[in-house]
């Protein structure tokens, strides 16, 4: 995971070289050595990445080792000493901080030149360590899955249809119908049910079955299948005349071909024209991990998407295993049952757990594996579960692999908003800086459910977008794993100290991967915290220093003031993310002013307004803002006030707020040639009804995404000014009662998704709503309308 640490160096020195970074005057005098480091950590990038997809074993080289310390602490020093020069009280301490920034980027840029010549040798050398790790030979995780899984309990109902699909009577081309779920769901124990049904067996002259595998091998596949079509051994070695040999003995039959454990798109292209494309009803049935793989070679509505099993599959499974033929003693029913359910559904982890159950009949040995069966599945000694799912962790690419990691920082077993995990992505900088960042995540998580690494929980009406999700605990587990044997981040608690009364966080009391539930005093407060792994060159006098080395830190099951943690914020100096939302506070904390590297900022407020001081402005590189008030069935409770400086916050993407006064752009909207507007910002809620003028929502041209709040204002037309708002697509209005416009022209012709609440609009004006060009969804809250009935407008909505 060198890569990881790469990208965040190179988005780290992108951010102090953008054209409206206030950093400018600060960087001038040493903007040539920054623009080489930038060049070179750029150019390090895509090596690195390409060197890790090349290097599938999933072990890391010396040289990955190397590049991910150099790029930690090179990153670690530039942004510690950044922050020295901007928070200095006074001209003498800042041309001190000024000084050491300069002879820091010396000692960073010889780190960076000796990885980066070491980068260039390997390159020079014809990517020779590249293709030998490419060509290495994997156990077949296939195999592995057949011998645990040789008799299949449950699945019936899908079985049945694979066969009833196969057999129809068809007189087209030849069927491909692929099997789809995560590793050890089943996918091969399904496939060889088929295969070896009577019914397949009688209806298909020839049934043959290749196991294609993570690094494919044609010539491997096509002996593979001409041994089960002609018998015997095969004395040929030429790909071209084993392929034509493939299709020979197939010609004028009826086949069955099975594809086992196929990865990649390219496999299949690589061996699906040795099929002959007869009409006399053959079929192909294939096992993916990868969706993708699936669209590309399948018939979509034959493609069979395997789910995790349900508490009656899962325990008929188990007393397969655990019990074979014998009879169950019922004292062991009530306690398999909760065994069972702990697999999560996962047939690879139920087949195991029963398997090292087998021998043992003692109640005891059954309690104690019920306490922990996450243990068993993790030390069993022929690590069946581990190796199947690290196949599919070990063929990611590196920013899905980061992506995927970061599932650890929720709690197992949650149900993950995807807003939060993507800002939460944005923030810890896995994507690279471009226009549409929302966008590349949702591809990425798109990728890891394609994958069957990510499991989709909810997704939008219309089943374009997934809206929440989760992993297997086994694939939460695997993360856990990695980060901690390749080093990553360090993930720790953070708990409370109390002495004589006072409290305060104890950093000596953070302990990697501590269980929350174990703390117990957990009640009073407990935070989560990311860290960066220290480089050695740190270790003579920054060692101990955990503050530095923190960059994330979330609030869990806290109710605490602010106050006890004022006095320790100001020594996160390189936070990029500060989520405080279980703690309640009532002004804005000016400590959080020194966080500059903040990207991602969460806080609970219990008062009715929130000034935010005009300092807001040194947090350049702020993304994601959000407030939550508490909750109350009138006008949210909270209203947050910013000053005019907001405007400078060119990152902002994410403004996420009760209801807040958004003042008009500075004047002239000029600063030192910079356009001061928030030409990146994508979602605003709730904006107050008032300050929907001109020259405000002309500063939030780009926004996808707004939600308006207020009562009535003395404008009668101030939602006239939002026909300016050529990208948005969902408008929410909630307790507002303006004039709305009197003709759809009004609105932006790109809205697809309109939400009411507490308007008290006629049921008439929806006649107007129906003349948007482009609406999907309209969804009618509490008072949207007044009255009891709506007649639709014939030429309307019907």
């Amino acid at each position: 995971m060198a890569h990881a640490s790469v990208a965040s160096l190179t988005r780290t020195i992108e951010s102090l070289l953008t054209s409206n970074s206030p950093m400018q005057s600060l960087i001038c005098d040493h903007r040539e050595e920054i623009c080489d480091l930038n060049e070179k950590t750029s150019s390090l990038e895509v090596f690195v990445k390409n060197f890790e997809k090349n290097n599938v074993s999933g072990e890391m080289t010396d040289f990955e080792v190397e590049v991910k310390q150099v790029a930690n602490f090179v990153e670690h020093t530039i942004q510690l000493r950044v922050t020295e020069v901007v928070l200095a009280n006074d001209e003498n301490q800042r041309e001190k901080a000024r000084w050491w920034l300069s002879d820091s980027l010396q000692q960073v840029e010889e780190g960076i030149d000796r990885i980066w010549k070491e980068s260039t040798k390997i390159q020079d050398k014809g990517k020779q360590a590249s293709k030998e790790s490419t060509v290495q030979e994997f156990p077949s995780s296939s195999k592995d899955i057949r011998n645990v899984e040789n008799n299949m309990v449950g699945r019936d109902d899908q079985r049945k249809r694979l066969v009833e699909d196969l057999t129809r009577s068809y007189s087209g081309e030849p069927k491909v119908i692929p099997i789809v779920g995560m590793g050890g769901i089943g996918k091969t124990t399904l496939a060889n049910e088929v295969y070896n049904d009577a019914c397949i067996r009688s209806h298909f002259d020839v049934c043959a079955w290749a196991t294609v595998s993570q690094q494919h091998n044609v010539k491997k596949i096509l002996l593979s299948l001409l041994r089960s079509t002609k018998g015997g051994t095969i004395d040929m070695n030429d790909e071209a005349e084993l392929a034509n040999m493939l299709q020979k003995s197939l010609k004028g039959k009826r086949y069955l071909i099975v594809l086992d454990d196929m990865w990649k798109t390219e496999a299949w292209d690589a061996v699906r024209l040795c099929f002959p494309s007869e009409n006399n009803g053959s079929g192909i049935l294939l096992t993916t991990r990868n969706t993708e793989v699936a669209h590309d070679a399948g018939i979509e509505n034959l493609s069979l998407q395997m789910d995790l099993m349900g508490p009656n599959e899962s325990w008929n499974l188990f007393k397969s295993v655990a019990f074979a033929n014998e009879a169950l003693p019922s004292e062991l029913e009530t306690i398999g049952k909760r065994i069972a359910e702990k697999c999560h559904g996962l047939p690879l982890t139920i087949v195991v757990v029963a398997g090292l159950l087998k021998s043992k009949r003692a109640i005891e040995d059954w309690k104690s594996v019920a306490k922990n069966v996450k243990s068993l599945v993790t030390n069993d000694p022929d690590e069946r579960c581990s190796r199947v799912l690290g196949l599919s962790y070990n063929h990611l690419t590196s920013d899905l692999k980061a992506c995927l990691l970061h599932f650890v920082i929720f709690r197992e077993d949650s149900e993950i908003p995807v807003k939060k995990l993507i800002r939460s992505w944005m923030a810890e900088e896995f994507l690279k800086l471009e226009n549409d960042l929302e966008g590349e995540a949702e591809k990425c998580l798109q990728e890891l459910v394609d994958r069957c690494l990510v499991l989709a929980c909810k997704k939008s009406i219309d089943g374009t977008k997934i809206r929440s999700c989760k992993v297997h605990d086994l694939i939460y587990d695997l993360c856990v794993r990695e980060i901690q044997r390749e080093n990553i981040f360090i993930m720790n608690d953070i708990v409370l100290e109390f002495d004589s009364g006072w409290t305060y966080l104890s950093m000596q009391k953070m302990q990697p991967f501590k269980c929350r539930t174990k703390i117990d005093y957990y009640h009073r407060g407990l935070f989560r915290a990311l860290l960066t792994p220290v480089h050695r060159q740190l270790r003579d006098h920054d060692s101990n220093d955990l503050l530095k080395q923190t960059r994330s830190i979330f609030s869990s099951f806290c109710n605490l003031p602010i106050n006890f943690l004022k006095s320790e914020l100001i020594h996160f100096k390189l936070l990029k993310v500060l989520e405080l939302r279980h703690i309640e506070i009532d002004h804005f904390p000016v400590e959080i002013l020194s966080l500059i590297w903040l990207r991602y900022l969460s806080l609970l407020c219990h008062e009715e307004n929130l000034d935010i001081p005009p300092e807001i402005c040194r947090l350049w590189n702020l993304q994601t803002f959000i407030v939550q008030g508490l909750q109350t069935y009138i006008v949210p409770s909270v209203l947050v006030t910013f000053p005019e400086e907001i405007w400078g916050l060119m990152q902002l993407r994410h403004l996420k707020l009760p209801r807040f006064n958004l003042p008009d752009c500075p004047s002239g909207s000029v600063d030192k040639g910079r356009h001061l507007d928030f030409s990146n910002l994508q979602t605003i809620s709730y904006l107050s009804l008032d300050c929907c003028t001109k020259e405000v929502i002309m500063g939030i041209q780009n926004v996808k995404e707004l939600g308006i709040c207020g009562y009535e204002t003395d404008s009668n037309s101030i939602l006239n000014n939002l026909v300016h708002l050529q990208q948005l697509e969902k408008l929410s209005f909630i307790f507002c009662f303006a004039h709305f416009p009197a003709s759809a022209k009004a609105f932006p012709a790109t809205l697809k998704k309109l939400k009411l609440e507490s308007t008290f609009l006629s049921w008439s004006y929806l006649d107007i709503i129906a003349e948007l060009p482009n609406l999907e969804v309209l969804k009618l809250l509490g008072f949207a309308c007044d009255g009891e009935e709506w007649t639709p407008n014939v030429r309307g909505f019907t």
